[in-house]
């Protein structure tokens, strides 16, 4: 997911500099494009808050129910959301970057609302 994020900013970046570019095409694509992020940003928001909360969760039943068996599964879990932890902030920041790519291309097509 991160590289196609990457291609399609770059392939956003050529299309603006492009004099050629056909906006109103290049506005409907970039829509449909960000409504595909912001769901990937949803599912991975819904699976780290569960990853969290699990982790979480077995962090407390060590410490109640006193089982160090336990210790290698809750690391697991914490090893495991960390990664989630740092794609969705790339997803979160990246999906930000779509909405002033929307401006600008707003601002070429000269529209205020499309």
């Amino acid at each position: 997911m991160t590289q196609y994020f990457l291609d399609y900013i770059a392939f956003l970046d050529a299309a603006l500099a492009d004099e050629n570019t056909d906006l109103a095409r290049l506005m409907k694509i970039h829509k449909e494009k960000t409504r595909y992020f912001q769901h990937e940003r949803f599912v991975h928001l819904f699976v780290m808050i569960l990853f969290a909360l699990v982790t979480v969760a077995c962090f407390l039943i060590i410490v109640l129910t006193e089982k160090l068996i336990l210790v290698p599964l809750a690391l697991l879990f914490l090893g495991l959301l960390i990664p989630y932890i740092k794609h969705y902030y790339f997803l979160e920041n990246n999906t930000q970057k779509l909405y002033r790519y929307y401006d600008r291309i707003s601002e070429k097509l000269g529209k205020e609302d499309l």
